[in-house]
């Protein structure tokens, strides 16, 4: 019986003598065999560097509406959030004072000028003298300017709109006493409107006019696009931001003065620029490392990259066009590991 189990564990120990020599067999010839990696061709691809920013959507023009002089409203001939065009009446203050001025002014003036008349014919037969005729012609004269300023302050009682636009709200009421500090309304010029943004400072040298930007507003099904107009002429010193203003043709009247807008500005263009996926990047303490496929082993290359994406990364140094860099299995790669590529794009 002793002999039976003897036999029994030589037998066991045998066997899995046998499977441990055959499972170092099986690992040596993993770890000698070439990894099956994916790869990427590098090849030059077009890079447009853009920003997001945040902006606001303005009227193209909004003046505050006041009187130029204090009187008492006698009409108020608009509609609030209505459209009025250039040069319509607003608002007519009382101007029953002047209108009898001019009225007295005018009666001075066709008295003088029958007496100037009159001197004018008797200087011809040196009847009078040149100097009485002078002061009868300078009576004319200053009769006729005071009408002209008379006729200016009527004008000033009646308030005119600047230019085609959409009235606002307004703050008076027929009937009440206003002064030069009094805000009647406001009106806003709607069929052009401006879009206001910052960009950070180092980008303040690439901003034109006349560059093309796209936006968003939140709720609307499409882009939009304008025109930069103009720049500040100065970095905000608290923000280190540039302000800067474009123009949008808005003859739908879409857009409401003061949303909150997303723009996109494309500031620059590399038709040369090299773009890997941003998995291929191995990060180390002080550089940047991706492994290339070079006669059937990796080799690592150190780069630098430059603008970063969701899922790719912009390297400005350290490939080349037609270099193959790995994409997958980068975590089993050592240098000089022999690679076999399975799929490259």
């Amino acid at each position: 019986m002793k002999r039976f189990y003897a036999a029994v564990f030589l037998l066991l120990l045998l066997t899995a003598c046998n499977e441990k020599k055959e499972t170092k067999k099986t690992t040596e010839s993993s770890k000698s065999g070439p990894l099956t990696v994916e790869g990427m061709l590098v090849k030059p691809t077009t890079l447009a560097e853009g920003i997001e920013v945040a902006g606001s959507i303005l009227p193209f023009e909004i003046t505050e509406i006041r009187p130029e002089i204090s009187g008492r409203i006698t009409q108020i001939n608009f509609t609030e959030g209505g459209f009025v065009s250039k040069n319509t009446l607003l608002i007519k203050l009382f101007d029953g004072d002047l209108q009898a001025q001019l009225k007295k002014l005018q009666v001075q003036l066709k008295i003088a000028e029958k007496t100037e008349e009159r001197q004018r014919e008797l200087l011809k037969i040196n009847g009078i003298s040149q100097q009485d005729y002078d002061l009868s012609l300078l009576q004319v004269n200053n009769i006729k300017a005071d009408i002209e300023l008379t006729e200016v302050n009527i004008g000033k009682t009646e308030i005119r709109a600047p230019y085609p636009g959409r009235m606002g709200l307004r703050s008076i009421s027929p009937g009440a006493y206003i002064t030069p500090s009094t805000i009647i309304t406001s009106i806003s010029q709607l069929d052009k409107k401006k879009i206001s943004f910052s960009v950070p400072e180092k980008y303040s040298n690439e901003i034109r006019p006349g560059m093309k930007i796209g936006f968003r507003i939140e709720g609307m099904d499409k882009d939009e696009t304008g025109t930069i107009l103009a720049s500040e002429s100065v970095v905000e010193a608290n923000t280190r931001n540039l302000k800067v203003l474009a123009t949008i043709n808005d003859g739908a009247q879409r857009l409401v003065p003061g949303s909150f807008a997303k723009v996109n500005l494309t500031l620059s263009q590399n038709k040369d620029a090299v773009i890997i996926p941003t998995q291929c990047i191995i990060p180390n303490a002080r550089t940047k490392q991706v492994v290339l496929y070079r006669d059937g082993k990796a080799e690592f290359k150190t780069v630098t990259t430059g603008i970063r994406g969701a899922e790719t990364v912009q390297v400005t140094s350290g490939l080349q066009t037609g270099d193959t860099v790995i994409t997958t299995g980068l975590l089993f790669i050592r240098k000089d590991s022999k690679l076999k590529i399975s799929k490259l794009q």
